[in-house]
């Protein structure tokens, strides 16, 4: 259930403006993953200067709404702060915000900056209305790399939460389902010996019967919304020289879980059917998923918003809450050369989080 409330477009294009200078100063600080301290500031100062009680936990930033009532539901607003290292390939300067034809240029404006300060300015206009839940914001750093110091960290300091919106670039439609992620380091064995002579066992021939498994076997269960899971062998390391027949090869498999399996099940299934020795460097990354029917989703969806499933990993897999990817901006810029945002999405977006949010029943 939503009331019938709306804020004034002047208002709204007011703060998507500030928004879109806060992202220019932000793409203008190199905020790498693992050193996005100077990045925090900045967006400490800015809170700060609104006058808001902010708390920080090392890189990680997040503001409470007045009123909080533990009876109520809580709605966390997330995105991150850091941002991958720039790719070769780029013509304009990555830590410069640069306006050509609509859009604004610049590393991290995608991804996810644009995400990040329509989040917060999202909050600020919500938060000046009593909703019936409580509104937390938090700027997140070390997504890029699932960091020890970022969400992960973070998440016992919050209050409880019941549900999440992940700012991620998505076109601004609510990815309801996002596959997980697994990374398994593989190596065969076998025994070394001279190529010339006919004598070893060559690993990588050894290898090579589990790599044509991993390219060819199917999980039984297939997601509806994110499909099957997806195994990708992209790292082979072996051998020493030319003639010497290899003792071990090492090769890494990238996993993409979907809901229907826990990170574990696939583990424990791979193992039952390859003889190389299998080590997963995690099992944290899960899929996630929140139900089709729960008032976010159905909030979304009225305002003409069509949910789908991610095959990307966010800091949703993180979250032992449901939670929902919707944010501007477009998941194939990210980590791209010349990465961009437009400023029109931004201004969108702010508008369709307060429609989607302003008055929203949570249960």
């Amino acid at each position: 259930m939503q009331t019938n409330r709306s804020f004034y477009p002047e208002e709204v294009s007011a703060y998507a403006s500030e928004a879109i200078n806060l992202l220019e100063k932000l793409i203008a600080i190199p905020s790498f993953s693992r050193e996005e301290e100077t990045a925090a500031d900045a967006l400490e100062q800015f809170i700060k200067a609104k006058g808001l009680n902010c708390r920080r936990k090392g890189n990680n930033i997040w503001l409470t709404a007045e009123g909080y009532d533990a009876t109520r539901p809580t709605l966390l607003l997330n995105a991150h702060i850091d941002t991958v290292r720039p790719t070769a390939g780029w013509i304009r300067p990555p830590f410069e915000a640069t306006h050509e034809n609509g859009c604004l240029y610049g590393l991290g404006s995608n991804d996810c900056g644009g995400g990040l300060v329509a989040l917060l300015q999202t909050f600020r206009l919500l938060s000046r209305r009593d909703q019936p839940y409580n509104l937390i914001y938090l700027a997140s750093c070390e997504e890029e790399v699932s960091g020890k110091q970022g969400i992960e960290m973070v998440l016992p300091f919050l209050p409880p939460v019941d549900v999440a919106i992940v700012g991620e670039p998505t076109g601004m439609q609510p990815a309801i389902a996002e596959k997980g992620l697994m990374v398994l380091d593989v190596t065969a064995h076998g025994q070394g010996g001279h190529a010339a002579r006919d004598e070893g066992v060559n690993a990588i021939y050894e290898a090579m019967e589990d790599i044509e498994w991993f390219r060819t076997f199917r999980f039984k269960k297939v997601s509806p919304m994110l499909g099957a899971v997806k195994m990708t062998v992209t790292i082979i390391q072996a051998g020493t020289q030319h003639n010497v027949v290899p003792a071990e090869c090492r090769f890494t498999v990238d996993v993409r879980s979907n809901e229907l399996y826990s990170n574990h099940e696939i583990f424990d299934e791979i193992c039952r059917n390859v003889k190389s020795e299998v080590q997963a460097r995690s099992f944290h990354l899960n899929s996630s998923r929140i139900d089709p029917c729960h008032p976010l989703v159905r909030s979304a969806i009225g305002l003409g918003r069509i949910p789908y499933g991610s095959p990307t990993l966010s800091d949703q897999a993180l979250m032992p809450f449901p939670s929902l990817k919707m944010g501007p901006g477009d998941s194939a810029r990210s980590h791209t050369a010349d990465e961009y945002i437009k400023p029109a999405e931004i201004h969108e977006a702010i508008r369709l989080y307060l429609n989607m949010l302003d008055g929203l029943h949570l249960r």
